[in-house]
């Protein structure tokens, strides 16, 4: 496959390929769901993942999930749950009944609430028929310069006790959050492709620095939906991507 081509699906009784897209999630912060379609669309061949979060699922709801999957892409559905255990089980049945394919948590919740999101997504995603989303459990905000090494140990450690399948960290946190919870899948955040700003992200990183570390998806945002040529941007992310996947398979 290219890297201008659609991920596209894989003949039945082999093991799907993972592709450079599939490795990228097209983070959609825009308050308008015409928009957000628009991007989708126009870089759907570098991005296999959309990335719903707290402005896009206010102002559109589980149509903005519908409509991404309706265009192709699996969901990542951004929401960090927090609160007790009992509401947060109740939202959590409510959107495992989407058939979205990551949802996040804020493992600053406790095990118990943590739990309760991982059983009732499960739940929910059961009683509609559609599979279970990987629960993905955040650890500390990007936007926060100072988190601990063994605060992250202590919360990546929670999310895989309490039946996580993945975490949400800066690449800068991997090494801590990986020895505590081995196996989980890896969501970076925060990625700056090479010669971009870092905006409000305290703990950004290029994807080099994050595949090195050995993120497994790295979520992008600003730096191409809000360049001149979001197409030109996602070609140049893809080439960095690629060239450090040889590195680290080398």
């Amino acid at each position: 496959m290219t890297m201008t081509e659609p991920t596209g699906t894989e003949p039945t009784g082999t093991e799907p390929t993972v592709t450079v897209a599939d490795r990228l999630a097209l983070a959609l912060d825009v308050d308008d769901l015409a928009v957000a379609l628009e991007l989708a669309r126009r870089l759907r061949p570098w991005f296999a993942v959309a990335k719903v979060g707290l402005e896009l699922f206010g102002a559109a709801g589980p149509e903005a999930v519908v409509a991404l999957q309706a265009s192709g892409y699996r969901v990542f559905l951004d929401l960090k749950l927090h609160d007790i255990p009992t509401t947060v089980g109740r939202a959590a049945g409510v959107l495992g009944r989407m058939g979205v394919a990551y949802a996040t948590v804020h493992t600053q919740g406790g095990r118990a609430m943590v739990e309760a999101a991982v059983e009732s997504m499960a739940a929910g995603a059961a009683g509609a028929g559609v599979p279970s989303p990987c629960v993905l459990g955040v650890t500390v905000l990007t936007s926060d310069p100072e988190a601990s090494t063994g605060v992250l140990a202590a919360r990546a450690a929670l999310a895989a006790a309490a039946g996580c399948g993945g975490l949400v960290c800066a690449a800068s946190d991997l090494a801590a959050t990986r020895g505590a919870a081995p196996g989980l899948t890896t969501v970076v955040p925060g990625i700056r492709p090479s010669g971009t700003e870092p905006d409000d992200q305290a703990r950004a990183s290029t994807p080099t620095m994050a595949i090195a570390a050995g993120a497994d998806l790295l979520v992008v945002g600003r730096a191409v939906t809000g360049a001149a040529d979001p197409e030109s941007a996602a070609v140049a992310l893809t080439h960095e991507v690629e060239s450090a996947l040889g590195a680290r398979s080398a």
